[in-house]
């Protein structure tokens, strides 16, 4: 049975393998039939090739814009097309993007706000055209060796590599398509990488809508290729939909300028930083010298020629213009004007005449501020406002050249409009400068115009105390407004900050009217010296600056001025040691608790006694308060002016003792060179005087029983006025221990930081003669003494156990181990003196207060142990 089944079987399988084996047959005959048809004696016939479109026939539905890449878009759906010559393969161009209009919720996505400035080739790779960013950070010498390795172990960037839709090769051109340029991020990363501290409901942009996301215009010339591009972020829900600016958080536009420049072929002369003088720079470094110091640096600064060269003083060949936007308020124009033109006293000393130029822009232009071919001071009125002023440059980064630039001003701040209630409540310390894209000036605000907001205020209320207020006003925003101009365009110009400069005058120099008028308060505009107030009113005089200062003549001189040998700019150079030439930029500045080293290089501050000047704002601020309440409160009105008058009384006497602590551990920076004359050591502590003068300072102005004291009926009246359902989120009450203790944490943060702790430390090695041990001692009793063995109010309280908790972490928490080995004895000895003093005496919150001393520091020794 089983053999008769193994028959049946095999032949099943030779029948199945007969029928295919003549299907097989089959299905060849009939292909060969086919091709026989057609006469090819090839086994498969091969399809004829589709045509090549040409580039005529790619663009014939398209609009065409002239200009230095011509751009093609269609009419219909708007996408478009770029034409690539081959003169332009493998040169250089210059890409910059700028924000045309954006939000600050998700960072500063700001109006006006520079995002750099790359240098790119084009190259033919094959079929495709690509884009490739290049490296500008170092030099090698081209008649050394080493500069066939150049580009060893340096990596460009391959921003775009794109398909060649169609060529011409008699023209030499190539078409491409360009809409993955411009409306992705592939030229400019737009949306911000998230920070690993970020808040998982801070306000966050979505992900790129392709669908939405689109070119707004394009202006094309010669020498440039600008779009402005809408970067459309969508989310389909989000955890924090964003402030009243943001009309939906779910859908949110970035508008962006992009320019494709040609790179200037000029003779611009290039010229080399020198740390005695602050011009921005692009960083570059010598891959072939030998040297100590490899740097090389780039000064950003505009190209200036004579139109004759032999002349002593002569008219550029292309002045610098400025165009006032025709959004400028009208009462503003003249003044900003003046403002600008007072520049023209320093180019004058580098030997140019008019080169500063100012215009207005028509009301009927047929260009606007974001045009890279303007340079404009602009207005804007920001529901969140960023800055007072910007003053934004863009450069070709292979020279340093200044190629445009713009300033941006926010209405908001020549106003009484408070901005947050945390501006002044907590007067917290400003960092130097917020950075929001890559490593050059163009990136960086500037927060001078928040300072001369509140010193503006501050400076109303002063003038209050007299009948002819409304004239001082008048003179205060017309000095201060002339002030920011020349500030934001000294950035313009290639200048960074100064914040040494306020040094010059003496207080009482700038107590007398007759003396400063018409002058620089400072040694240059660039600083953010604090508005001169005089608390004597009958001797105020000058505001604020009116004219450039002596050190800004002198570094527009070593900028600008066609040197005829290196021995005159070296010569020019040697003079920074002049009082008129003191130079310390952002990087020395001492507004962060426990940064850089030198009092003098301060902001806020003013003249060159600045712990005089410091306590005389105090009391002036004292004096005001007592009369805050009858000269405030207005019949009929909320008691909003009256309460912002409070907060900004009171941060003016915060900021003036933050000022006045930079004094302990200070050392003195000299950035002179060796054997320069009148050269002074590059180091040189405080004096003893001047320590002992501050901490006597801090102890009564910030340590004291009496700190920050103000008349008790006063609180009752800081109210908010109400609006709808603002207070929904938390108590109303004015937080008046709160803010006291934060203004006095201000000042603990820096003397007890655990820099200045090992710089008091290392100094008495070279010259400090106010010992660790003298200065923490003076400490304790400026916060213990007074009334340690008696009743303790409830401001001092909140002090002492602040100190107390800071002294325990300087030996228990998480960042012991960054202090010295010294400092944490003298906060051990301290601690073991406080616990001694804190006996139990006084009325009943006092005895609790001191028992809670007791406690926290035995349970700290016990961890010590």
């Amino acid at each position: 049975m089983t053999h008769f089944k193994s028959r049946i079987l095999k032949f099943r399988i030779i029948v199945i393998v007969f029928i295919v084996s003549l299907i097989f047959q089959s299905i060849h005959a009939q292909d060969k039939k086919k091709k026989s048809k057609k006469g090819d004696n090839t086994e498969v016939a091969t399809p004829p090739s589709k045509k090549d479109k040409t580039i005529a026939e790619l663009i014939k539905s398209s609009k065409k814009i002239e200009g230095l890449f011509p751009i093609y878009q269609d009419t219909i759906t708007g996408s478009l097309q770029l034409l690539i010559s081959e003169n332009q393969l493998n040169k250089e161009f210059i890409h910059f993007s700028q924000i045309a209009d954006g939000i600050l919720d998700a960072g500063r996505y700001n109006r006006g706000a520079y995002m750099g400035s790359k240098v790119f080739k084009i190259e033919k790779y094959f079929d495709k055209i690509e884009f490739i960013a290049q490296n500008t950070s170092f030099y090698f010498d081209p008649e050394s060796p080493l500069s066939k390795s150049k580009d060893a172990n340096i990596s460009n960037a391959n921003l775009a590599s794109i398909k060649i839709e169609a060529s011409d090769k008699k023209k030499g051109l190539y078409l491409i398509k360009a809409d993955d340029l411009f409306l992705s991020e592939t030229l400019s990363q737009i949306k911000r990488a998230s920070s690993p501290n970020e808040s998982p409901t801070s306000f966050k942009l979505g992900s790129l809508s392709k669908e939405k996301t689109k070119i707004r215009s394009i202006r094309n010339y010669p020498e440039n290729t600008n779009l402005e591009v809408e970067y459309v972020y969508s989310s389909p829900s989000v955890l924090n939909s964003g402030s009243e600016a943001v009309t939906d958080g779910r859908n949110v536009s970035i508008k962006i300028f992009h320019s494709l420049v040609a790179m200037p072929e000029n003779d611009y002369d290039v010229r080399f930083d020198d740390p005695r003088v602050g011009y921005f720079t692009t960083k570059v470094d010598d891959q072939t010298s030998t040297k100590s110091i490899t740097y090389r640096d780039l000064i950003h600064r505009w190209h200036l020629k004579k139109k004759d060269p032999a002349a002593a003083m002569s008219e550029p060949e292309e002045p610098i213009v400025w165009w006032i936007e025709n959004s400028t308020p009208l009462e503003w124009r003249e003044t900003i004007t003046n403002a600008v033109l007072q520049w023209n006293v320093a180019f004058e000393k580098a030997g140019f005449k008019n080169a500063m130029v100012v215009k207005i822009q028509p009301d009927d232009a047929d260009w606007d501020a974001g045009d890279i071919r303007y340079n404009v001071l602009r207005w804007t009125s920001s529901p969140k406002p960023p800055f007072g002023g910007y003053g934004p440059s863009f450069v070709n980064p292979k020279t340093g050249q200044i190629l445009g630039a713009d300033i941006m001003f926010e209405f908001v701040h020549f106003t009484n409009r408070v901005l947050y209630d945390k501006v002044y409540e907590l007067a917290s310390i400003d960092a130097p400068y917020e950075s929001f894209a890559n490593n050059s000036h163009d990136f960086l605000s500037c927060s001078l115009g928040h300072q001369i907001h509140q010193d503006v205020m501050f400076a109303g209320i002063a003038a209050s105390a007299y009948s002819n207020s409304d004239l001082q006003m008048d003179r205060i925003k017309k000095e201060s407004m002339t002030a920011l101009v020349m500030h934001e365009i000294g950035h313009t110009l290639g200048l960074n900050h100064n914040m040494k400069a306020s040094q010059l005058f003496s207080p009482e120099q700038l107590a007398d009217p007759v003396f400063i008028e018409g002058k620089c308060l400072t040694a240059s505009v660039m600083d953010y010296a604090a508005l001169n107030v005089t608390r004597d009113r009958s001797k105020q005089g000058q505001y604020d600056d009116v004219a450039v200062g002596p050190y800004d003549v002198w570094a527009i001189q070593l900028g600008y001025t066609p040197f005829k040998t290196e021995n005159e700019r070296q010569a020019l150079l040697n003079e920074s040691t002049k009082p008129e030439h003191m130079f310390g930029n952002d990087a020395d500045d001492m507004r962060s608790p426990g940064k850089a080293i030198d009092p003098r290089v301060m902001t806020s501050d003013q003249s060159n006694d600045q712990i005089t000047f410091s306590i005389d704002r105090i009391e002036l601020s004292n004096d005001l308060m007592k009369d805050l309440k009858s000269k405030f409160s207005k019949p009929g009105e909320s008691y909003e002016e009256l309460r912002r008058v409070y907060y900004l009384l009171s941060s003016q006497q915060a900021t003036a003792a933050n000022i006045i602590s930079r004094f302990i551990g200070g050392v003195y920076v000299d950035r002179s060179m060796h054997g320069q004359s009148e050269g002074t050591k590059p180091y040189e502590p405080v004096s003893l005087k001047d320590q002992k003068r501050a901490m006597a300072a801090l102890s009564k102005y910030v340590f004291a029983p009496d700190a920050f004291d103000a008349p008790n009926d006063l609180y009752n009246y800081l109210a908010m006025q109400r609006r709808g359902f603002e207070f929904f989120n938390g108590p109303e009450d004015p937080k008046i221990h709160k803010q006291v203790l934060t203004y006095q944490k201000n000042v603990l943060n820096h003397i007890l930081h655990y820099n200045t702790l090992q710089r008091i430390s290392d100094s008495e090695l070279y010259g400090n003669e106010y010992k660790l041990t003298t200065y923490m001692t003076d400490l304790n009793n400026a916060i213990f003494k007074a009334d340690i063995y008696g009743n303790v109010n409830s401001f001092r309280q909140n002090l002492q156990l602040e100190y107390t908790n800071m002294l325990i972490s300087m030996l228990t928490g998480k960042q012991n181990a960054s202090f010295s080995n010294n400092a944490k004895s003298m906060a051990l000895y301290n601690l073991q003196n406080i616990r001694k003093m804190a006996a139990s005496s006084g009325d009943i919150s006092s005895i609790a207060h001191k028992q809670h001393l007791r406690t926290l520091i035995d349970n700290a020794l016990k961890e010590v142990k």
